[in-house]
Parts: C-alpha cells; sequence; structure tokens
C-alpha cells in the first residue's frame, strides 16, 4: 500500500472566482521511493465547533445550531461544510496541490450560519481523506488511501468574511418557497416599492406594532 501524509500549509480566499471561493494549500508526502504516477483524491471537510471558545454575542447567535449553553456539552457535534474531489499529479515524495472549495451563502445551510455567528478568532476545521494511488516503478499498482487520513485546520474567521463581502457587500441570502415569493412580488407591485430591502422593512415595520401589542396583552 502506497503510504501518504497531508498536511495543510494555507488556506485564502480566491479573489478571482465567480463565487465565494476557499483555497486550502494541500501538502502531501509519500515515501522517496515510491513514484505516485497519479492520485485520485477526495476529501471531506468538517467544522469542530467543541474546538475554540465563543464570546456572549456569538453564544446568543449560535442558539439555533446548539441549543443553550448549558446544553453545549453534548450538542458542538461536527458539521459538515464540503465534500470536494481533486485529481492529483504524478509525483515522487512530495508534492503541493490546491483544494478549491466553493462557499455557500445560504442561511438554511448549518455550516454558512456558524460562519456567520463570529466575529474573530478562527474556525476549527478537519479535512478527511479518501481515494485511490496509482503508484509503482513500472506499470501500475492501484492502492486505496487509507481512510484514516486526515489534518486539521484553523481557518481565520477574517478570511471568511472578506471573502463574503467580496461577492456579497454587506447583504445576506434567504431562500424562500417560490409561493411566498410570488406573495411578496404582489406585495411590492402593489405599493409600489422599489427594491427588496424597501418591500421587507416595509413588512417589519407593519408586524412591529402587533408584536408589541402581543407582548402587552401577555
Amino acid at each position: 500500500m502506497t503510504e501518504l501524509q497531508f498536511s495543510c500549509t494555507e488556506v485564502r480566499a480566491d479573489p478571482h472566482a465567480a463565487g465565494p471561493t476557499l483555497v486550502f494549500r494541500l501538502r502531501i508526502t509519500a515515501d522517496p521511493d515510491t513514484r505516485v504516477h497519479a492520485l485520485a483524491l477526495r476529501c471531506q471537510l468538517r467544522i469542530h465547533p467543541a474546538r475554540r471558545s465563543y464570546t456572549e454575542g456569538e453564544g446568543e447567535r449560535l442558539t439555533d445550531l446548539f441549543g443553550d449553553r448549558s446544553r453545549w456539552g453534548s450538542t458542538l457535534n461536527p458539521i459538515e461544510f464540503a465534500q470536494v474531489a481533486v485529481m492529483v499529479p504524478g509525483f515522487q515524495g512530495e508534492t503541493d496541490v490546491d483544494v478549491v472549495v466553493p462557499c455557500t451563502y445560504d442561511l438554511d445551510i448549518a455550516s454558512a450560519r456558524y460562519f456567520r455567528a463570529l466575529d474573530e478568532g478562527d474556525i476549527p476545521l478537519l479535512l478527511l481523506f479518501s481515494g485511490t494511488a496509482f503508484s509503482g516503478p513500472g506499470g501500475f499498482q492501484v492502492t486505496p488511501v487509507p481512510w484514516d487520513r486526515e489534518t486539521a485546520v484553523r481557518l481565520p474567521v477574517r478570511v471568511w468574511r472578506e471573502m463574503i463581502e467580496q461577492h456579497f457587500p454587506g447583504c445576506g441570502w434567504l431562500r424562500l418557497p417560490g409561493d411566498v415569493i410570488d406573495g411578496l412580488l404582489a406585495f411590492r407591485t402593489r405599493r409600489a416599492l422599489p427594491s427588496w430591502e424597501a418591500t421587507v422593512r416595509t413588512l417589519l415595520s407593519a408586524a412591529e406594532p402587533a408584536v408589541e401589542l402581543r407582548e402587552g396583552v401577555r
């Protein structure tokens, strides 16, 4: 079996990508006497929220994911971030390769909600590897990448925020069912509102007195 080790030497945002994209610089090390002709690699990325601390404000914003802080001992479970595949060219000894990870800002996705809740510090990630190695001095020897191959990396919150701000400056995204969008569009048209922001703000303004009235009744 081809012995492979993995480490992440850098993580950065791609400033030229069409959408939010992170690039993980991956270093792959093999036995120096073994020629790896190609490596079909699969990488699963997980967030490990228990591996960092949180401010009071961050904790409040994370309530919808993990519940009250009193429950965090059992609820701070790993969150799947992404799964990507990369074809690594042939090498001997050691090589570096970029693992490109497209990112979402859809707040229905747990990872996006987690990232948005953080103010500063690092995001603890674990990269887990599998796949197939094609190696051998003459011809091909096909061996699987062992399932226990992994490496930890910390993604600065600053990098995530700068990446999102580049593509969605000052904005967020909500995914809504088609009939709700149709209703919002009809409401916007009837009121001749100039934007979706104005539409939502008008609805919030109309809802606030009703909320205050209900609270007063209690």
